[in-house]
């Protein structure tokens, strides 16, 4: 089974099969599950699933992973989002802001102008069941160029990522402690 570890000390990293990489983490550091709610800015604490990877294409048509986890990878489409609306039936889901009934979901956009999103990992928290109002949108993705906090996520360097990608099997986990 593949670890990746993230220890909260002054400067956040992410341990993978006996490397150390750098990265960004919740302005407000990492929280236990049970502190954890939406739009807190905190990084979830514990073990987590790693589920879809999201990809942008344009940017990244070179991109081969390995074929374990092949079929949980997807090119991001300009009207994907991500539901953060505690309101809606979709809350911390992937939605197509072009349906109707999407309209008028709070959500976050995958689709974006800068790099940030150019690769998304979901991490599984608050998945199976979901708990409204207990965060949502909990990613690995790239970091961003001035290197400041996520909103709850972890960011990483975009090499360092895709290194990490290519390496990723379908028992990898993410544990935040």
């Amino acid at each position: 089974m593949l670890k990746l570890k993230l220890k909260n000390t002054y400067k956040p990293k992410i341990f993978f099969q006996h490397r150390v990489f750098g990265c960004q983490i919740g302005r407000n550091g990492i929280l236990p599950k049970f502190k954890k709610t939406e739009g807190d800015f905190g990084t979830p604490k514990g073990k987590w699933k790693l589920g879809k990877i999201f990809y942008r294409k344009d940017k990244l048509h070179f991109l081969k992973l390995n074929k374990f986890i092949k079929k949980n990878i997807y090119p991001i489409k300009k009207h994907y989002g991500w539901s953060d609306d505690t309101f809606s039936f979709n809350y911390n889901k992937l939605i197509n802001k072009n349906k109707k009934h999407n309209l008028k979901i709070r959500h976050e956009n995958l689709y974006r102008n800068d790099d940030v999103y150019d690769i998304i990992v979901e991490i599984k928290y608050n998945y199976n069941p979901t708990i409204k109002s207990k965060g949502s949108a909990i990613f690995i993705h790239c970091s961003f160029n001035d290197k400041r906090s996520t909103k709850g996520c972890i960011a990483i360097d975009k090499k360092e990522l895709i290194f990490i990608l290519k390496r990723l099997d379908r028992y990898s986990i993410i544990e935040i402690i």
